[in-house]
């Protein structure tokens, strides 16, 4: 482990860094963090850490969240997107859409929006046929209109 020169004591990696958003506190603009932000007030903006995002209970995020994941109790009304995995608490309510390879909802949860879960880098081609073992793609179905409605 590193030392600090100055104090003596170890020195932490960006990664390790948690900036936090007190109860009572309210940014008004976007947050980039390198490492990990909780939010326990409001932020009115987006989010972008290089680590994760932690929304507590009384957490409130009115903007997007880009990280690698995330974990929200309280309310996010944006989009989420986590590239490794989002865990959804049974107090969260999220207003928007949720991208992540992983998504955990817990029951209690609260959703209004579109869920994209692919298990595969953005930039990778889907295979040719599905091979022995794979589990089939569930394709999302159009509402179909009752007949005589508009």
């Amino acid at each position: 482990m590193a030392r600090d020169s100055r104090h003596g004591g170890p020195t932490r990696e960006l990664s390790d860094v948690v900036s936090v958003v007190a109860p009572g506190m309210t940014i008004l603009g976007d947050v980039m963090c390198d490492g990990t932000v909780r939010v326990e007030g409001k932020i009115e903006g987006s989010i972008k850490a290089t680590k994760s995002v932690v929304v507590g209970k009384d957490g409130r995020i009115t903007g997007d969240i880009e990280t690698q994941d995330v974990v929200v109790a309280g309310t996010v009304i944006g989009t989420v997107a986590g590239a490794s995995r989002v865990e959804l608490q049974e107090t969260c309510k999220i207003e928007g859409d949720i991208r992540s390879r992983r998504v955990k909802l817990e029951e209690g949860g609260q959703i209004e929006g579109r869920l994209h879960m692919t298990g595969k880098a953005a930039d990778e081609k889907p295979a040719a046929s599905a091979g022995k073992g794979a589990s089939p793609s569930i394709q999302p179905q159009k509402p179909q209109r009752a007949a005589g409605r508009s």
